[in-house]
């Protein structure tokens, strides 16, 4: 009875430890935001990236420190360098009793292009030793327009399953039922500070509030941030003509091949007719051998997919900008007619 009972209690803390919840937020330290923001900042408009650290902890992974990555250039040697580097950093870390699990990595992006076949490998590197891991974007360039642009992302289980496959054919995508908003998910951010800490900047606050106006709200020249967004909202389209030239042509060489396979094979069929009449063995009616019976490679829809993502992200941005644009000229003109 009792080795019954115990078995069972091991059987099912087995199967609580294999099935994990869904990640649902991820909360992160302000300290881990503000050090991420800084690093981000100092050296935009390069791109940087550095580590997160953390705890996963149910459906909540908690980000609590992260440190930058160095420069990475082509060279081995540096490259080899950066590794050791990390691996410094964590052991130093550890040892003043700081968290040093890995949870992810963060980096910076310019006018959110940063949907790319890249960041897809970088993510499945991190998902062979780590269980769950996110990464955090931050875009210097959106946020000095108002709005702290940091968003937490992952890749959606379906596409990491493919990816593992690597099969992005037309056919396994609609068996799968795999659309290009179905490679990242966003996990909503929470940021959480310690209890000692909010009331450190509770005696910041000061007792009367500013009477100074923030004029710089109502700047109505954006005109350089809408540039560069529809400058690479172009790029992106000319980008995606060409992806969509590549499977016109692949249809195209696909109807010809099928066109040649028919003609063949009738060919093929009347030759038989006139073996068959004169009692002859009929020939088989495919030749492996045969140019054309050589099956086409399908390109890959991975690019497409991406392209077709980034300009949906370009068209929000601009319709982001454009709905705060016309707020402020509303806004001037009752002034002006006041």
């Amino acid at each position: 009875m009792a080795n019954t009972m115990a078995r069972s209690f091991l059987q099912a803390v087995s199967s609580s430890e294999e099935v994990a919840p869904p990640l649902r937020v991820v909360q992160m330290e302000g300290l881990a935001v503000l050090k991420i923001i800084k690093h981000c900042n100092e050296f935009s408009p390069a791109l940087v990236t550095g580590q997160l650290l953390g705890l996963d902890v149910g459906s909540v992974l908690e980000v609590t420190n992260c440190f930058p990555f160095p420069i990475r250039e082509e060279d081995e040697e540096i490259e080899a360098d950066g590794a050791n580097y990390q691996l410094e950093m964590m052991r130093c870390l550890r040892e003043v009793n700081v968290d040093n699990n890995t949870i992810g990595w963060y980096q910076s992006t310019l006018l959110g292009s940063f949907q790319t076949v890249e960041l897809i490998e970088t993510f499945m590197n991190y998902q062979e030793n780590i269980r769950r891991c996110v990464c955090i974007i931050y875009d210097p360039s959106r946020s000095s327009q108002g709005a702290l642009a940091l968003k937490a992302l992952k890749l959606t289980d379906s596409f990491m399953d493919l990816h593992r496959k690597n099969n992005f054919t037309g056919e396994k995508l609609r068996e799968k039922k795999l659309s290009w908003v179905d490679i990242f998910e966003e996990i909503p951010i929470k940021i959480s500070n310690s209890a000692l800490i909010s009331a450190f900047m509770t005696e910041l606050e000061p007792e009367s509030p500013v009477a100074q106006c923030d004029y710089d709200r109502l700047k109505l020249s954006t005109a350089p941030y809408m540039e560069r967004n529809l400058e690479f909202l172009i790029d992106c389209m000319e980008d995606l003509s060409s992806e969509q030239n590549k499977f016109q042509y692949y249809y195209r060489s696909l109807s010809r091949q099928q066109a040649q396979q028919q003609a063949w094979l009738q060919k093929r069929r009347v030759e038989n007719m006139a073996r068959k009449a004169a009692g002859e063995e009929p020939l088989p009616e495919e030749d492996p051998s045969n140019s054309i019976f050589k099956p086409i490679p399908e390109p890959s829809h991975l690019d497409s997919y991406l392209i077709t993502n980034q300009i949906s992200n370009y068209c929000n941005q601009i319709n982001g900008v454009a709905g705060q644009n016309f707020s402020r000229l509303y806004i001037m003109k009752a002034l002006h007619e006041n």
